[in-house]
């Protein structure tokens, strides 16, 4: 399933892909009633068809929600529509999650190497976008 530009999911308008995993794909979306950017993960068609992953991406969605922590996304709303079991979550560009893991590393022994590694990789990636 490919959710194109413009297409709806409730109040959520879909903007760009933003990634995909194994049992999700992931896009950027506008939240129309709050005005903010959130991310929306997907249960793919091919896979919304069955039961069992339905119910884990709904455990899922559950176990979020009891967390708070900065290494996890802040869920906003769970919701169907059309055949699209669909988690509405905090959106993190690049640089507010680099920002956030440094900020988490920072102050801790041993972390320096973790830290370094991250600005290593975010200059890299910085470097590829250019060309």
């Amino acid at each position: 399933m490919s959710l194109p530009p413009g297409s709806r999911l409730g109040p959520y308008e879909i903007v760009a892909p933003a990634g995909a995993g194994g049992m999700g794909e992931v896009y950027r979306a506008k939240d129309t009633r709050l005005d903010r950017t959130v991310a929306i993960k997907v249960l793919p068609s091919h896979l919304s068809d069955r039961p069992e992953l339905r119910q884990r991406l709904d455990r899922e969605a559950r176990a979020i929600s009891s967390l708070s922590h900065p290494h996890i996304c802040a869920l906003h709303d769970v919701g169907h529509q059309d055949g699209v079991d669909f988690l509405v979550m905090e959106f993190l560009d690049r640089q507010r999650a680099l920002h956030r893991r440094r900020r988490n590393l920072g102050g801790r022994d041993g972390d320096r190497d973790a830290r370094h590694k991250l600005e290593r990789r975010d200059r890299e990636e910085r470097v590829s976008e250019r060309l």
